[in-house]
């Protein structure tokens, strides 16, 4: 081998071990200023379904559709419950009237009708009672049998009964109703009235809407099926909050502050930076689960960390791979955007 090669290749492992020597504490160094840490994005899901139970009749969403709180997503057959809805209506209605009658009292014309009845019945009264007292007078005397005494004695007993029943009707029509049947008749109307709102709440019930903003995952049931409170029509994915899980082995644990500021990236969307916030932080151990690739041991224990994403602009998936980079020369920055703040207009996006 010539000199001239000899310096060659001397020179060119000189500068491959200064490349290193560089190269390592570049890498040592951005080690101290960040932290990296790799995982998956997560989210909620909620298996909607009715609060009661009967066939599908149409279903409005397919899978992939995006849905907002309240949207209506499917309907039910709702026949049976709008007839006990309407049974219901018309009772309370009827216990509403019988109650508004017995508030109202009794009427004028009641109490004139019931006042010309005791005042036909009181001079028959006294005129049958006359004649008794005459009767018995007579048979004293022998003028009169006792049968004719006993004729005018039962005369007299009836038209008294009846005078007084006359009378007594007065008197109630005078007074009104009862408190105690005015008491009674409201609480059937309550009764009535609960039974409707509750066939109204059931009729609703036929009618499903989105608990939440989120995406159609998966359509369980199909028109015709049975749908019950147990039976989940649809499984919505939510789009927030959406979160990366990750996790920190326990070395790094001090360098964690809930709330700190995160940047998260993914191979499905190079040079793409979602910002975030470091979350929830588990206060239990576990074993470093398969699908997250670190490079630690595997049989190393972690901690569960949940960064959660400002906006994602609709990119991030279930299940997605993820990586996440923390900058530690922030954590002490007494006046740094701490937890929702580090989001801000971004906020809105998620």
């Amino acid at each position: 081998m010539s000199k001239r090669i000899r310096i060659f290749v001397a020179v060119f492992f000189a500068i491959l071990l200064i490349g290193g020597a560089v190269f390592y504490f570049l890498q040592d160094n951005a080690r101290t200023d960040q932290l990296t840490l790799y995982g998956n994005v997560d989210i909620r899901e909620v298996e909607a379904a009715f609060n009661d139970s009967g066939f599908v009749m149409k279903l409005l969403v397919q899978e992939g559709d995006q849905v907002h709180k309240g949207e209506l997503i499917a309907l039910m057959d709702d026949q049976r419950y709008a007839a006990s809805l309407a049974a219901a209506q018309a009772q309370a209605a009827n216990q509403k009237q019988i109650l508004a009658a017995l508030l109202a009292g009794t009427r004028p014309e009641q109490i004139v009708q019931a006042k010309a009845q005791m005042d036909a019945l009181e001079p028959v009264y006294q005129n049958d009672a006359a004649n008794y007292q005459r009767y018995a007078t007579l048979v004293l005397s022998s003028a009169a049998s006792r049968q004719q005494r006993d004729d005018a004695k039962a005369a007299y007993d009836n038209a008294k009964q009846n005078y007084e029943a006359a009378k007594q009707a007065y008197i109630l029509a005078v007074k009104g109703p009862r408190q105690e049947d005015i008491a009674a008749a409201q609480a059937a109307f309550d009764a009535a009235q609960a039974q409707a709102t509750l066939a109204a709440v059931e009729f609703s019930d036929t009618k499903l809407y989105a608990p939440a903003d989120g995406i159609i995952e998966e359509r369980i049931l199909e028109p015709g099926d049975m749908a019950t409170p147990q039976t989940p029509v649809y499984t919505i994915a939510l789009t927030n909050p959406l979160w990366v899980r990750a996790y920190v082995p326990e070395t790094s644990l001090g360098k964690i502050i809930p709330g700190m500021a995160a940047d998260i990236t993914t191979d499905s969307y190079p040079g793409k930076v979602y910002h975030g916030w470091a979350g929830y932080l588990s206060p239990t151990a576990e074993f470093t689960p398969k699908n997250v690739e670190t490079p630690d041991l595997r049989a190393e224990l972690v901690y569960q960390l949940r960064v959660y994403v400002c906006a994602s602009d609709n990119q991030l998936r279930l299940g997605m791979p993820a990586t996440v980079t923390l900058d530690l020369t922030h954590t002490a920055a007494a006046n740094a955007p701490r937890g929702p703040a580090v989001c801000g207009d971004d906020a809105a996006g998620n």
